[in-house]
């Protein structure tokens, strides 16, 4: 019997070279993973949703075992219709776990069957998150070590716009 594929879901605005790490490794570990785009009423996107959708789906596309898929709302109520019930997070470092903790138990409040599971960033993505990307991008540093390559491509037609 084949498990469920656990969900790794987030704004990725953008998708940096630290959230496609975290991907593959759910993926390896858990045998497939959904990277699930979510709305984030708390952020204002430099990329609309479909253009973050559309670079999931680059950075993820030859990739066997990863999926990308869009939800609104609630991510419970994603993983309830689907009956999906374990959450991967990345995690950085005390800042994230105590961000990252708070959301997990609330997601368990919502949808008591869901488990979130923490995997820790590696080292050279300690510091990578995707408002330092957008940020750096502001002031015309090249990122493309940082991004996959269709973000940087993205990215640099941001920056000429």
């Amino acid at each position: 019997m084949n498990a469920a594929p656990v969900v790794y879901a987030g704004s990725f605005d953008p998708v940096t070279n630290g959230h496609a790490d975290i991907a593959r490794r759910a993926r390896d570990v858990f045998g497939s993973v959904i990277v699930l785009l979510i709305a984030n009423a708390n952020k204002h996107p430099l990329f609309s949703e479909d253009e973050r959708f559309l670079l999931l789906q680059q950075t993820f596309k030859d990739e066997p075992g990863i999926r990308v898929e869009r939800a609104g709302g609630l991510l419970t109520d994603f993983l309830k219709k689907h009956g999906l019930r374990v959450l991967v997070r990345g995690v950085r470092g005390p800042a994230d776990v105590a961000h990252e903790m708070l959301n997990a138990h609330y997601n368990k409040k919502f949808y008591p069957l869901v488990e979130t599971v923490f995997l820790p960033g590696r080292a050279e993505y300690a510091f990578l998150s995707s408002s330092a990307v957008r940020e750096a991008v502001g002031y015309g540093a090249d990122v493309s070590d940082l991004v996959p390559p269709c973000v940087a491509q993205a990215l640099a037609q941001k920056a000429k716009n």
